[in-house]
């Protein structure tokens, strides 16, 4: 990028911006990743915001967004709307700085989000049931009171701050050929991808960066398609911290001039990656944090060297944990759940389970019933939940039943 089309924060802006927030934000580890490695075919790591103070990145911008307040603006106080780490952002911002924060989020936000907002000193206001309705309230709130409305993505200040995270990217890794960001309204990428950049370019060197969207809320790729930031109807997503329906305007137009190339990974993809994450890195790391491992893991970037991926937030509901592993288990066809129609006679549950057993595969749980869809009078069926190694031992068992004339049905 040349200093011509640059747009937004300057080099010296986002440095400012590190000076402002390093008192509050961590240089979080940066894991190297054999894993990941092996499956890219180059050397990747993983830069651990997950691992940041409130959970994520969002201090990052949040507290450069309000220290710039003037005395007049912070004796008014903030508000912000949000389901989760923004809220989080704002709140522990606000603190620090001794700045009055009140955050809408909507009725059915996780309880771990709400407490942790409410224990950093917020007052916090449950409207509505989606994101948007909180957005209306807050707006409101500001336009009655004078608070300062504190937008999740789409200021410069906020810009600065996210992109504090690309100068220590670059520090913590100067040989990096590549970076992978998830994307959401694009507060985040927008500021690595520019601060990068110019780093970059003031060294003389090209880094990529590559953005990931949820593939149910991926308004990016259409947005640069049609060269505005177009608004999209969003489907439901396991990542619903990047789940945003419209860019923000100054991001789409950093995004367009910095960003190589914009990637999406289904819901599948992305429960994938949270298990590998678990497993092989021993990192928790929330759906929308974990998109850029999908990305990797689904062969949707190409081996562009050095890689950085970005895992931008850990703070998931174990609730939510919980649903997303057995969601990740069956994506990688761990966990099988068939539908067996048998004849209804005595010693088919237990013919059945030996087959199992002699695969070395494991029943978790059994539902026998003769009140299934398409069965014969003379039939019930037996939904059997199993424990496999993958996808060649699923195979296994499946062919197992097979060959002994039963039609298993996976059940997805």
């Amino acid at each position: 990028m040349s200093e011509g089309t640059l747009v937004g924060p300057t080099l010296a802006d986002f440095e400012q911006a590190r000076d402002r927030v390093s008192g509050v934000a961590e240089l979080t580890p940066m894991e190297s990743s054999r894993y990941l490695a092996e499956a890219l075919g180059s050397p990747v790591y993983l830069k651990c915001e997950n691992l940041q103070r409130t959970g994520s990145y969002k201090i990052r911008g949040a507290y450069n967004r309000l220290s710039r307040l003037t005395d007049e603006e912070k004796a008014r106080g903030v508000v912000a709307a949000s389901a989760g780490n923004h809220a989080q952002g704002v709140a522990f911002a606000a603190r620090e700085l001794g700045i009055r924060a009140t955050i809408f989020m909507p009725v059915g936000v996780a309880l771990p989000k709400l407490q942790a907002t409410r224990d950093y000193g917020a007052e916090v206001v449950l409207r509505g049931h989606t994101v948007d309705e909180p957005l209306r309230a807050a707006a409101e709130f500001a336009r009655t009171t004078g608070a300062v409305l504190i937008h999740p993505f789409d200021h410069v200040d906020v810009v600065a701050g996210q992109g504090t995270l690309g100068l220590d990217i670059y520090d913590q890794r100067p040989d990096l050929d590549t970076v992978i960001v998830p994307i959401g309204g694009g507060g985040l990428i927008s500021g690595v991808a520019s601060a990068i950049k110019q780093r970059a370019a003031r060294d003389g060197r090209t880094v990529r960066v590559i953005g990931v969207q949820a593939a149910n809320a991926a308004a990016y790729p259409v947005s640069l398609k049609k060269g505005v930031p177009t608004e999209i109807t969003i489907s439901p997503t396991i990542a619903d911290g990047i789940a945003v329906s419209k860019p923000g305007a100054l991001n789409f137009d950093i995004v367009r001039e910095t960003v190589d190339e914009v990637v999406t990974v289904s819901d599948e993809e992305t429960a994938r990656a949270l298990l590998v994450l678990l497993e092989r890195a021993k990192l928790v790391v929330e759906p929308a944090g974990a998109v850029g491992v999908a990305a990797v893991l689904a062969g949707k970037v190409a081996n562009s060297g050095t890689t950085v991926v970005v895992l931008s937030g850990g703070n998931i509901d174990p609730m939510m944990m919980e649903r997303v592993i057995s969601y990740g288990l069956a994506a990688s066809e761990r966990y099988l759940k068939l539908r067996i129609p048998l004849p209804d006679r005595p010693g088919q549950l237990a013919r059945v389970s030996a087959l199992v057993a002699e695969c070395s595969a494991n029943v978790v749980e059994v539902l026998h019933t003769r009140h299934g869809g398409g069965l014969q009078i003379s039939q019930v069926e037996l939904e059997l939940h199993i424990e496999t190694r993958g996808s060649e031992h699923a195979e296994q068992v499946l062919a197992k039943l097979r060959d002994e004339g039963y039609e298993p049905r996976v059940d997805f």
